[in-house]
């Protein structure tokens, strides 16, 4: 039987009410969705049972790298609300969207965010391996901070609303112990810890590195029993234990700044106290970001299989994060099932909200999820976003590769520093 949908909407005075009508055959079916409190400054509003059905004669997407879902056709940056409870819980009444750094001709803010609350400043890494990284081989990334104080001050003199502000970055001048950074959190210990791809024959390794001037680092781990990881991604501190989890796929090979990989793409525990090192997860095309919920018994790992580097896209590949029981004994990573899949690029770095909401740096920019796995919004970017880290009450900061932005919202990070 033909299934014919019209489609109306309409917003109630101080509230956001959208309205679908189904007719099927002869029968109408009224849904009807309301968003408890008004809509969000620089918000939009989708129902699902708006999109629910394109028709036969619609064009669709084709591709999730290149077209993105945007039906309202509006102007980046905004919020893309798709569940009630992303303006109430993680938005908040009044939300601001604006950039607070870009540098078009290069990819300076790519992934490994860490907030230093101490100094308020945000580090993070360049792009290492992609477009405009200006890195490979026989070139390194680099590893660069934003100070918040500034940017809130220039905020504050436009005036407090959304319009760009360009803040100066520091870049940080590390060791050669430090190569191709992708991977950060903390403080640990007081300092940023690190996890590197490695560079040539140069290995992987996970760093201690010292937020003050002269930076120096510590190497805590550049080996598996003698035999070097493919090219370390994302880390998190299981701060319950101590130990610390990171992710090895193989896109230093990929992005061609790494030898072909010696091992299977997994994650691993390493325990500081004994120095033990081992893989609790595999099973992976690409793993890449990590994270625990924040009871820390969930643990989430994304797999951006689809995206290939040199090899290609194949959007049949994972885009997909995954979540796990964490064995109370011997912390593998038990009960795997599929938590989410990317509907736009892949899922990336992934961070958490103190209700369990989980957030990954997607094609579009960032995109959450609620504890069940629901999609409940997007930071719409227009851009794909690797990374982003809650910057202190209500501020979450995206790196979207030439460019920075915040978000002030009323949702709140998990504490990622140790102890």
């Amino acid at each position: 039987m033909a299934v014919k949908m019209k489609l109306a909407s309409t917003v109630a005075a101080g509230l956001g009410v959208l309205v679908a009508l189904a007719n099927v055959g002869s029968a109408t079916v009224e849904k009807r969705w309301t968003l408890p409190v008004p809509l969000p400054p620089q918000s939009v509003y989708l129902d699902p049972f708006s999109f629910a059905v394109f028709g036969e004669n619609a064009t669709f997407r084709n591709s999730s790298v290149t077209s993105y879902f945007n039906p309202t056709n509006t102007t980046a940056p905004f919020f893309q609300i798709f569940d009630p409870s992303f303006a109430t819980e993680v938005l908040g009444p009044n939300p601001s969207f604006q950039r607070i750094a870009y540098n078009p001709g290069f990819s300076f803010a790519h992934e490994a965010p860490i907030y230093f609350a101490e100094t308020n400043e945000v580090f993070f890494s360049s792009n290492d391996g992609g477009p405009l990284g200006y890195n490979g081989w026989y070139n390194n990334s680099v590893v660069s901070k934003i100070n918040m104080t500034e940017v809130e001050e220039a905020i504050s003199a436009a005036g407090g609303s959304p319009v760009d502000v360009n803040i100066q970055i520091t870049t940080l001048p590390l060791p050669y112990s430090v190569q191709m950074n992708n991977g950060g959190t903390g403080p640990y210990y007081g300092n940023l810890l690190l996890v590197n791809s490695g560079r040539a024959t140069l290995p992987p390794n996970l760093v201690m590195v010292n937020p003050y001037p002269p930076y120096n680092a510590t190497v805590l781990l550049d080996n598996y029993f003698g035999r070097q990881f493919n090219s370390l991604n994302d880390v998190k501190v299981h701060r319950a234990s101590g130990n610390i989890f990171f992710t090895d796929p193989t896109y230093g090979y990929l992005n061609s700044f790494r030898p072909a990989p010696e091992m299977p793409t997994q994650v691993y525990r390493y325990n500081p106290a004994t120095g033990a090192v081992k893989v609790v997860a595999d099973g992976f095309r690409e793993c890449n970001g990590v994270a625990f919920n924040p009871s820390e018994t969930v643990a989430y790992v994304s797999d951006t299989g689809v995206s290939g580097g040199f090899e290609g896209t194949d959007q049949t590949l994972p885009a997909t994060i995954y979540a796990y029981d964490i064995d109370p004994l011997t912390q593998a990573f038990t009960n795997r099932r599929v938590f989410a899949y990317a509907d736009a690029g892949v899922p990336d770095g992934i961070q958490l909200d103190s209700l369990g909401n989980v957030y990954s740096g997607t094609g579009e920019g960032i995109s959450v999820w609620n504890p069940e796995g629901t999609l409940i919004g997007k930071f719409f970017l227009n851009s794909t976003s690797a990374e982003m880290i809650f910057a202190g009450p209500g501020n979450l900061v995206i790196l979207d590769e030439t460019s920075m932005y915040l978000a002030k919202i009323q949702a709140q990070g998990i504490n990622l520093a140790y102890p």
